[in-house]
């Protein structure tokens, strides 16, 4: 198939790209209005009351440094989903610049000039306002310029929480492996933290006296931009849906929805780490999700029939370089010990003891082996060292875990892990790249996501597990040099599922059941 260019991939995506840009800037004006309101009192005051500052400025510190992805997490619990948790977390990040610049500049005020307008009679409101603040403006503005480029940058993990902005294509670019998704969220993202800078840069070099112009007209723009935020952010559906950035871009995802099923669902984009609590919750009526993810039991969610057949079989089986199966010679032989010991049911067993019983993948792996025989005490390996890999889910956590204890106990070669490495690009480029010598991969992604093949292809092999195996052990070998060893044995095939509950009361079933709550899709997208 011939490849996109980023600027096809664009013109393609205008809309959509246009609608997340609105909500990129809007997160970032409303936290930063938000901060600076909240920001400059504060620098004002511990400029008045010195013996403050240690402490304000020390607790702003403190929250700068908490790890972006943490900070909306702990705002989960509080706002829910959405824009408020994010527009808390960049209010809270914008907070030290802003709170540092104010306090720095009102502090560097000559006191000879402070002596001199008290001589004159000034009360502490006038030498404030006439005097104080015209003085520090410029280094007040330097610290509101370093908040709007910091937040500008961290507004893109908004889509972790269902907030929208450029991120959307950042992280489905990496999920799916398309650099120009990446590229459409990221040059963008880019080029607005350089041009807002640039803006501030004007409107700080020109003075105290421009910026007196501006006060009133800047808020309403600000405002004004926020305002279109929530307008491109809302939905009028009866359901609201929540999928993750890799569904959102996928034939067996959002695009098959809209092409076979004619659904357009108007979904918001939502990580998965956090989408079947939205559901549980009732902050989200419909979701993308995996068919044996523990989460489905443990809040008992229905996974509707895929009555049209767009998500193929996903079978799981770990994928090697043949040269490093020549390396490693006793490696083929154990990871293959677990093949075909799996079925639907155990895997979903096995992620509800990871997500609900809160079981560490440990215990896990070494509890399933110990049950089915294969565990054995780990030797002392002194051979050479197998890097296992997986991607950032209970389940590639399990399976790596499993992987480590067979080599150990059945080999002499040392094993070291590197989980958690994000999406299908992050991972496969790994396993090219030599950074990583296996991981744990799905038939389903290896046919769509990285061969990528022809509609008519994926037609004819995704008819049953064992052709679309075939096909993509083939094609990986005959590209990338990469073999799949023997399938597990489970299917964790995408799905959409609902609260069981509200399934029952609207009468859905399947996924054509969907069309009566949601608008018709363009089979054109």
């Amino acid at each position: 198939m011939k490849e996109q260019s980023l600027w096809q991939f664009i013109i393609e995506q205008q809309d959509k790209l246009g609608i997340q840009v609105v909500q990129h800037l809007g997160l970032t004006f409303l936290s930063l209005i938000l901060a600076i309101v909240v920001g400059v009192p504060l620098g004002i005051l511990i400029a008045r009351q010195r013996k403050l500052s240690s402490p304000v400025l020390g607790i702003a510190g403190v929250l700068q440094t908490i790890p972006s992805i943490a900070l909306l997490g702990f705002m989960i619990p509080v706002f829910g989903i959405g824009a408020k948790p994010a527009i808390a977390a960049l209010l809270i990040y914008a907070l030290l610049p802003i709170i540092r610049n104010t306090y720095t500049g009102i502090k560097g005020v000559d006191p000879v000039v402070i002596e001199a307008a008290k001589a004159m009679g000034m009360n502490r409101n006038q030498l404030l306002f006439k005097v104080e603040l015209p003085l520090a403006m410029s280094v007040i503005i330097a610290g509101i310029r370093t908040a709007a480029v910091i937040n500008v940058g961290v507004a893109t993990l908004a889509s972790f929480v269902a907030a929208g902005g450029l991120g959307e294509f950042i992280f489905g670019g990496i999920s799916l492996n398309n650099t120009n998704m990446i590229l459409a969220g990221a040059i963008p993202a880019a080029l607005l933290a350089i041009l807002l800078d640039q803006i501030i840069a004007v409107i700080q070099k020109s003075g105290y006296q421009v910026f007196q112009k501006l006060k009133y007209g800047i808020p309403v723009i600000l405002l004004m931009i926020g305002a279109g935020y929530v307008f491109f952010s809302s939905s009028d559906h009866r359901l609201k849906a929540g999928f993750t950035p890799e569904f959102m871009g996928r034939q067996d995802g959002d695009l098959g929805l809209r092409s076979v099923y004619g659904l357009n669902v108007n979904p918001l984009v939502v990580n998965d780490a956090i989408m079947y609590k939205a559901a549980y919750e009732e902050d989200l009526d419909l979701i993308s999700g995996y068919s044996t993810d523990g989460r489905i039991k443990a809040f008992d969610l229905y996974v509707l029939e895929d009555d049209k057949k767009i998500f193929p079989p996903y079978f799981a089986a770990p994928i090697i370089k043949t040269k490093t199966l020549e390396k490693f010679p006793e490696i083929e032989e154990t990871l293959n010990l677990l093949a075909g010991k799996f079925n639907d049911s155990i895997m979903t067993d096995l992620n509800y003891k990871a997500d609900e019983l809160h079981q560490t993948p440990e215990r896990i792996a070494k509890d399933f082996l110990i049950k089915n025989n294969l565990y054995k005490s780990p030797r002392k390996g002194n051979l050479k060292t197998i890097r296992i890999g997986s991607k950032i889910f209970g389940e590639q956590y399990i399976l790596a875990q499993m992987y480590t204890l067979l080599i150990q106990g059945y080999t002499d070669y040392k094993v070291e892990t590197k989980t958690g490495l994000g999406g299908t690009k992050i991972c496969f480029d790994a396993l090219m790249n030599d950074a990583i010598d296996l991981y744990p991969e799905y038939t389903g992604t290896g046919l769509l996501v990285l061969l990528k093949p022809s509609e008519q292809t994926v037609k004819t092999v995704i008819q049953s597990a064992d052709k679309t195996y075939q096909y993509v052990s083939s094609e990986f070998e005959k590209q990338y040099g990469i073999q799949w060893l023997k399938p597990l044995g489970f299917n964790n095939a995408y799905a959409l599922m609902m609260r069981r509950k509200q399934a029952d009361e609207l009468g859905i079933k399947k996924i054509s059941d969907l069309k009566r709550y949601f608008d018709g899709g363009n089979s054109d997208q």
